[in-house]
């Protein structure tokens, strides 16, 4: 059986943890950020976290990640 592709946007913005979970960069730190609060900004730093409910199909469209 051949290889799987995997699906090009998706393996550019989300990977996988070490505990299996799905993570990503949150959205919103490109530009404009003179009128968004600091503590928004802040939180945009940290990874978020895909829901379980999502996360299924998110892996299946990155097999080998």
């Amino acid at each position: 059986m051949p290889k799987m592709k995997s699906h090009s946007s998706t393996k550019k913005r989300f990977s996988l943890t070490g505990s299996g979970h799905v993570s990503y960069q949150k959205g919103g730190r490109r530009h404009i950020l003179v009128n968004k609060a600091q503590k928004r900004l802040r939180n945009m730093r940290k990874k978020g976290i895909v829901n379980p409910s999502f996360e299924a199909r998110v892996k299946k469209l990155i097999p080998y990640a």
